[in-house]
């Protein structure tokens, strides 16, 4: 009975953790063999309260099926939540996320938006650790990378 208690509890467990991944597409191609699968046309990803949306989207499994890199291209956009509480959304045109070390790396006209902070950083590359909450930007040769914050000071009377 003991084991049977503790088997659920595992169960129910992994079953909670676990998020249902939801893919919409007007066009999908897979390989089992090389384990990329294809989505083309309106593309849109949610998991959990995370959403990823581009014109093609290719999801790159190992080989037991789980995701180890999703490649998103062409006005892509994003909302996305970090373990932190942080709430970010933005666009890109180009985006990798990479589940095992769960980050996320925005490439060219990128602008990141921390909605529950009133923050933006726009550049040409920028990397968003989940875990932790930090991000890491550049700006090109001719352009700096731009931050915007929102400082609202209290007015003493």
């Amino acid at each position: 009975m003991k084991y049977q208690i503790i088997s659920l509890v595992l169960l129910l467990t992994t079953v909670l953790l676990s998020e249902e991944l939801q893919v919409k597409s007007k066009k999908f191609t897979a390989d089992e063999k090389t384990g990329i699968s294809m989505f083309e046309g309106d593309v849109n990803i949610k998991k959990g309260m995370d959403e990823l949306n581009a014109s093609k989207i290719s999801i790159f499994t190992d080989n037991t099926h789980k995701p180890i890199k999703y490649i998103a291209n062409g006005n892509v956009s994003f909302y996305i939540n970090t373990n932190t509480g942080a709430i970010y959304s933005g666009k890109a045109q180009k985006v990798i996320y990479l589940p095992k070390e769960k980050e996320y790396h925005f490439y060219e006209n990128v602008t990141l938006s921390q909605l529950n902070e009133k923050k933006v950083i726009i550049g040409d590359e920028v990397v968003l650790k989940i875990v932790d909450g930090k991000a890491y930007a550049k700006g090109q040769k001719d352009k700096p990378v731009v931050m915007i914050f929102d400082i609202s000071e209290k007015k003493e009377k």
